[in-house]
């Protein structure tokens, strides 16, 4: 089995692709080599993954087995994407984030460092796409830096998370979610914050004391 890259696709140095994978896939609508694929240094890309034409990633990518990565993503520096995880068109991905197992994300952005847990799912219609009113209600998520989303959890359309705000797993988001909260339930609601949290076998006064403090409000 071999891979498949088409034209117009820039790999970077030291970049491991496994076969079988298809780089530079043109979308709907487009011709081989229309849209430039970009995948920088030291990538290590997996079995089975399939990534679009008009994709931008950073340095040390690395995918799971059967990753799909459609068109206009625009991924960081030392970002992994899951075994078997889609990152429909429009997701914008910050350096340092982790996207795990059978996750969906479209149309959304991730702060840096962001935790995606197992099988989270961001949703970005509110009804289905023949409204004609639907360009004007659809969109996704915007999570801040430091976030932590555990396994399992749904996230419905243009829900913002904040900053280091966590979410326990199986929740789902309804609402907005403020900074350094804690969030869970279905639906979603607010605990407490982190800096309440403790970690139970110890080692620290409370969890995540070394992730430097952010404010969005500041940037």
């Amino acid at each position: 089995m071999e891979n498949q890259i088409f034209r117009n696709v820039t790999i970077g140095k030291g970049v491991v692709i496994h076969a079988p994978c298809i780089i530079g896939f043109p979308p709907r609508d487009k011709q081989d080599g229309d849209l430039e694929t970009v995948i920088g240094d030291g990538a290590v890309i997996r079995p089975f993954t399939t990534i679009y034409a008009g994709v931008r990633i950073g340095r040390n990518f690395q995918t799971g087995q059967g990753a799909s990565i459609r068109e206009d993503n625009e991924i960081g520096d030392e970002v992994s994407v899951g075994t078997n995880a889609v990152l429909e068109f429009g997701n914008r991905v910050g350096s340092g984030s982790r996207i795990h197992t059978g996750c969906f994300l479209e149309d959304v952005k991730l702060g840096k460092h962001v935790f995606v847990g197992p099988n989270v799912t961001f949703t970005d219609d509110p009804h289905p796409m023949k409204c004609p009113h639907y360009l004007e209600c659809a969109g996704g998520s915007t999570v801040g830096d430091y976030a932590k989303i555990g396994a399992n959890c749904a996230i419905l359309p243009a829900v913002n998370i904040g900053a280091h705000a966590m979410i326990g797993a199986g929740t789902v988001v309804v609402r907005e979610v403020r900074e350094r909260t804690v969030v869970v339930g279905n639906p979603g609601r607010e605990t407490g914050t982190i800096d309440k949290l403790t970690c139970p076998p110890g080692f620290f006064e409370r969890p995540y004391v070394w992730e430097p403090y952010t404010d969005s409000s500041e940037s």
